[in-house]
């Protein structure tokens, strides 16, 4: 009977069944961009991704919640440190969240969890859930069978609404929305019925990395596709004393069948209970906004009214025209980057690490242009897309920068909001999370991704606010500045020293040096020669944590002293390191992507730094999931005899990190900071040095590649890659020469500008057996 009702389900909304045998005989070349996608891919070994509907850069996704309630879950996330609605590990589902992260390392929004059941009616998610069969993604659509009750369900989405629908068995059924239970570290909601069938409310998010003050409103419409036979709140009551003896309802789930008017509490929830026929579909519309109910409501209508209007209220070819929209939205997203050759797999890991990259940041602005600005300040108005979840300190690295080269336009506007928020909050963000600065690691990223965006040509915005805000974080002092609180020490030593036992202190200063050069190379762009000069030679400071002793970069004391004893191990294991945040001293010590040459001279010339290098694979050090080493493998090229190395280890960490499956990803997928490692990986180019516009050379994994440039920023329009190969391909994995606009350049040469690429027309590689 389940079976069934999926079929009818499949067939209501106009869906092909997808067959797995009959798929692998189809040709990889021929099929859907988005059938080359498996957005399971991270949802095992921390990857946090989610299988959920989303659009690229959407507001609203829509996940299985399947991380509470249950003791059979190998992980809750009341129970243990939990980052993601979802885990492949887990059964017990007790809903479906709206507005997810994906791939981020602390707990956060998974809230408004819609769920059906049938039967009689409980409020208790951990009576209520059910195991989740059948389950199917792609992008812009979710769908599963919830086992428990025999009921089929279906989520896609538009940029900020959702669209579920819920295929019931025989007799009894309700619709619950849960407001108590989320990923957010917050608490407390507050819903009230607009009519019978249609709700609208908010629920407190916030406190993300435990930042107590970094809090918000998710405010939220809901409609319901035809009218219940009853509804009502439930509250979830304290635990009483004396009041106990006449209140039955103390320490547990009172029910109000009958009061209609606002309800409020830290765990509230409505339900909508119909008499169901065999197969009939309910189907649940959902808006969002972080403005207010009104927003949220006028969203749901300026998405869906006329899909509804143009299918005369028939849900079933409403929702087939929802989901057929987002299905082409990424297709037309994907269809930037069209890669030919390979194996299935490859091209399926390679496309979900492209979606998956392409889901942060997201709009935040309602469909009437209004958005939260910066720290509570108000309510704005922008003409622009205004954007929001900026993990800068991971995408600062590559997110951006592969932006810049697929998506410029979008990349533009990132920079737009940055420097809005700058005007709302006076200062550029750290890691910004819907209005509302997080604090969430260190450094000064957004400067960082500002000049990066503007060295690759993408430069419609105000340089004198962004010039204006660099330097504001990076010549404040210490106790007013928000962004670099260690300023003090580090402008007058030249070095941030360790104050407290577990401070971050070197892993501070390693990110103010490369956003001080970065700063640099902005002042002289822009003609400030003098302040170039000034931050430049900033930028050098590193030098005072090298330690010959041990040939790497070590903790500082106030008096200049190095840290003893000292273990470069400490940290690898995520354990509390004194100086260094989320690593070692290993994951760190190369960490000086401005000045490979002189870290080299400081090492003992090329040879010394080399064999240091390579012994941070050979001997495990090097950490896939850690963004400080990820560029490590191409710093090999920064010696053309040494290149060979950067292309043997890139193909070596592809294949074993990552994979067409659930643990797909080596880790947190960082806001896709990972899944952008790979792209360029594949590729076979990588910006290793965030702030300069040129990339390193790796042997690209597929044959041919073709890139759909913007004309309005690259007038060529079109790049293509493409590679030769001897004849035992598994071995040709080394450069043996790179042609540039059909123009063979130097030998032994292993870098390209980023005008080169995007003028060239053609990157063409011959690649060969290593001599």
């Amino acid at each position: 009977m389940t079976l069934l009702r999926y079929c009818l389900l499949a067939l209501s909304l106009g869906l092909v069944a997808h067959d797995a045998a009959r798929a692998q005989e189809i040709n990889i070349s021929t099929r859907k961009l988005t059938d080359k996608v498996n957005p399971f891919i991270g949802t095992a070994n921390y990857g946090t991704t989610n299988p959920g509907a989303v659009l690229p850069h959407g507001l609203m996704s829509v996940s299985p919640f399947n991380v509470s309630g249950s003791t059979e879950n190998r992980f809750d996330k009341d129970a243990r440190w939990w980052s993601t609605p979802y885990s492949a590990d887990n059964e017990y589902c007790i809903g479906f969240s709206h507005v997810n992260l994906s791939g981020v390392g602390c707990p956060e929004l998974g809230g408004l969890l819609l769920m059906a059941t049938t039967g009689k009616f409980t409020p208790d998610y951990r009576l209520y859930g059910s195991p989740l069969t059948q389950e199917y993604a792609r992008p812009g659509e979710y769908r599963t069978v919830l086992e428990r009750y025999g009921i089929a369900a279906a989520s896609t989405v538009t940029l900020r609404t959702s669209l579920t629908a819920f295929t019931f068995p025989a007799g009894e059924g309700h619709i619950l929305l849960n407001l108590g239970q989320a990923l957010s570290n917050e608490s407390g909601a507050t819903l009230h019925f607009v009519n019978d069938s249609t709700m609208v409310g908010s629920r407190l998010m916030g406190s993300f990395c435990y930042n107590p003050q970094a809090i918000f409103r998710q405010y939220f419409a809901m409609r319901v596709s035809r009218r219940p036979h009853t509804a009502g709140y439930w509250k979830k009551q304290p635990p009483m004393t004396v009041e106990a003896q006449w209140d039955a309802t103390a320490d547990s789930y009172k029910l109000y069948d009958r009061y209609r008017q606002e309800m409020s509490g830290d765990d509230v929830g409505v339900r909508f209970s119909y008499r169901c026929e065999e197969g009939e579909i309910l189907y649940v519309q959902m808006g969002v906004s972080f403005v207010s109910e009104a927003n949220a409501l006028q969203n749901l209508e300026a998405e869906q009214a006329d899909l509804l209007k143009e299918s005369r209220g028939d849900y079933a070819q409403a929702y087939t025209a929802m989901l057929s929209q987002a299905v082409d939205t990424w297709e037309k997203a994907l269809g930037v980057v069209q890669v030919e050759g390979g194996t299935q797999n490859e091209q399926t890991i390679f496309y979900t690490a492209l979606y998956h990259m392409l889901i942060h940041p997201n709009i935040l602005q309602d469909s009437n242009g209004e958005y939260p600005m910066m720290g509570g300040s108000g309510i704005g108005r922008t003409e622009h897309d205004r954007y929001t979840v900026f993990s800068l300190w991971d995408t600062y690295r590559n997110v951006h920068p592969l932006l810049c080269l697929l998506f410029p336009d979008k990349q533009e506007q990132m920079v737009r909001s940055m420097l809005d928020m700058y005007h709302e909050g006076g200062w550029l963000p750290r890691w910004e999370l819907y209005g509302q600065e997080t604090l969430t690691m260190e450094g000064d990223p957004a400067l960082i991704a500002i000049n990066d965006t503007w060295q690759r040509g993408v430069r419609g915005f105000d340089t004198d606010v962004a010039y204006e805000a660099m330097k504001k974080s990076a010549t404040t002092a210490g106790a007013d500045n928000l962004i670099r609180p260690d300023n003090d020490d580090y402008l007058s030593l030249g070095f941030v020293p360790l104050h407290e036992a577990y401070d971050n202190s070197v892993s501070h200063a390693l990110e103010y040096y490369l956003a001080d050069w970065n700063l640099s190379e902005f002042a002289r762009a822009l003609g400030r020669h003098e302040d170039a000069a000034l931050f430049r030679k900033r930028s050098f400071g590193y030098r005072h944590y090298y330690n010959k002793e041990y040939g790497m970069l070590r903790p500082l004391l106030p008096d200049g002293s190095f840290l003893m004893p000292f273990d470069p191990k400490l940290g690898e294991n995520f354990e509390p390191n004194p100086g260094f945040h989320e690593g070692s001293a290993y994951n760190y010590s190369f960490f000086v992507p401005h000045d490979v040459a002189g870290l080299s001279r400081l090492m003992g010339g090329r040879k010394a730094f080399v064999d240091r290098l390579q012994r941070i694979f050979d001997d495990g050090h090097y950490d896939p999931t850690n963004e400080p080493d990820i560029a490590y493998p191409y710093l090999f090229s920064y010696f053309p005899d040494e290149a060979w190395r950067t292309q043997k280890l890139t193909r070596e960490l592809i294949d074993r990190h990552f994979c067409n499956a659930v643990d797909g990803l080596p880790g947190n997928d960082d806001a896709g900071t990972m899944s952008a490692w790979l792209v360029y990986s594949m590729l076979g180019f990588y910006p290793d040095c965030p702030g300069s516009p040129s990339y390193t050379l790796t042997s690209p994994v597929f044959p041919k590649v073709t890139i759909r440039l913007d004309r309005r920023y690259y007038p060529q329009g079109q790049l293509v890659i493409t590679t030769t190969s001897q004849s035992d391909a598994a071995k040709c994995i080394y450069i043996k020469d790179v042609h540039v606009g059909g123009r063979k350049i130097t030998q032994g040469r292993r870098r390209i500008s980023h005008d080169e690429l995007v003028g060239c027309g053609e990157l063409h590689f011959d690649l060969g057996v290593r001599p």
